[in-house]
């Protein structure tokens, strides 16, 4: 997301190496609770054509979608680069009306935090996720 400030851009967010997940996004600047620091346009995805998309790399990078959660998305921006956690800072919410998936801060995120979500959609679950998850 990027803020006009003084005719300046100023970005929310940056991708950066996450120590033992590879890439990661990150606070640039502070986020506080409660708020949409990005909302992502898809790219939608059939359920035909979720079954290729699982034996590729992309595989790793789609969220479920629609009503019944029965087809796919590619969230653009940096949607579907945010890392796992059990403890997230953030959460998703699936805005089928306008194709998008919309990123909510669930507490103040600091300048320099990564920012991360619970992959099962719910920030409380504790379900198994595909890999060895790092906290």
């Amino acid at each position: 997301m990027l803020v006009v400030k003084n005719n300046e851009e100023i970005s929310f967010l940056e991708v950066k190496y996450s120590p033992g997940k590879g890439r990661g996004v990150f606070a640039v600047a502070p986020i506080a609770e409660g708020i949409c620091f990005e909302s992502s346009p898809i790219i939608e995805i059939s359920k035909k054509e979720i079954m290729l998309i699982r034996r590729s790399v992309i595989g790793d990078y789609f969220f479920w979608w629609g009503e019944n959660k029965n087809r796919g998305a590619i969230a653009l921006g940096y949607g579907s680069l945010y890392n796992h956690s059990y403890t997230p800072n953030a959460n998703f919410k699936l805005n089928l009306e306008e194709d998008t998936i919309e990123f909510y801060s669930l507490r103040p995120i600091s300048a320099g935090e990564e920012v991360t979500i619970n992959y099962k959609g719910n920030p409380d679950s504790q379900s198994k996720v595909w890999f060895d998850a790092i906290e």
